[in-house]
């Protein structure tokens, strides 16, 4: 399986944001994870589309742009404009899902749906072949940090058995508490991409890092 590492920058230190997004570079990262929180969708604020454009001016890495938002489909024109190459939008804020995946599509980028921990899974068969990338949170979304919340792992199996008979192009990415403890659970249950925040850009060793996460893989 063509295994991915997805550094999340909710973690980096801003004040050194180039200088790590090349370090992620430098260690063989294959995307870098923006999370965008509003307050509302849930209980944190991180950035926005100018967060976003000022990464794209500094790395040709994919931006894999996760919306935790409210409204999602009011602000994806301006996260294609700054540069996404994936936009994730939650199934738990879209009223009409399949309108926002064909939106993302349209604005030349590829179309992500995200599932929080206890959310189950109704909608995933009416849009799975539409979409490029699907994201099984394994912690309650809004802050980083969280513990793999382990009942999570067998929503990840049931995700690959559909994704290997219905649209085995998609990546199936997990995102919370992934670090070297976790990271081979993760992969065993059926993941491919893992997005890593403390466990990457939370250490002094970046490169080392994911290098480490890679080998455990």
């Amino acid at each position: 399986m063509n295994y991915k590492i997805a550094p999340s920058l909710l973690s980096a230190d801003w004040t050194r944001l180039a200088e790590q997004v090349h370090a992620c570079e430098d260690g063989g990262a294959d995307l870098l994870h923006l999370d965008i929180m509003d307050g509302h969708f849930v209980p944190n604020i991180s950035f926005g589309p100018m967060m976003v454009e000022a990464v794209r001016g500094i790395t040709t890495l994919p931006l894999d742009v996760h919306l935790m938002i409210s409204s999602p489909r009011s602000y994806l024109e301006q996260f294609a404009a700054a540069g996404a190459d994936y936009i994730t939008l939650h199934s738990e804020a879209t009223h009409h899902l399949h309108r926002g995946i064909q939106l993302i599509k349209a604005l030349g980028c590829k179309a992500g749906v995200a599932f929080n921990p206890a959310s189950g899974l109704e909608q995933l068969p009416h849009i799975i072949k539409d979409i490029d990338l699907l994201l099984i949170m394994s912690v309650n979304p809004g802050f980083g940090g969280q513990s793999l919340i382990e009942s999570t792992l067998p929503k990840i199996s049931q995700c690959r058995a559909l994704l290997s008979n219905q649209n085995p192009d998609c990546l199936l990415e997990i995102d919370g508490g992934i670090n070297r403890d976790t990271i081979a659970r993760a992969a065993a249950a059926g993941a491919d991409t893992f997005v890593a925040g403390a466990a990457v850009l939370g250490t002094d060793d970046i490169q080392g890092a994911i290098k480490e996460l890679r080998s455990l893989l």
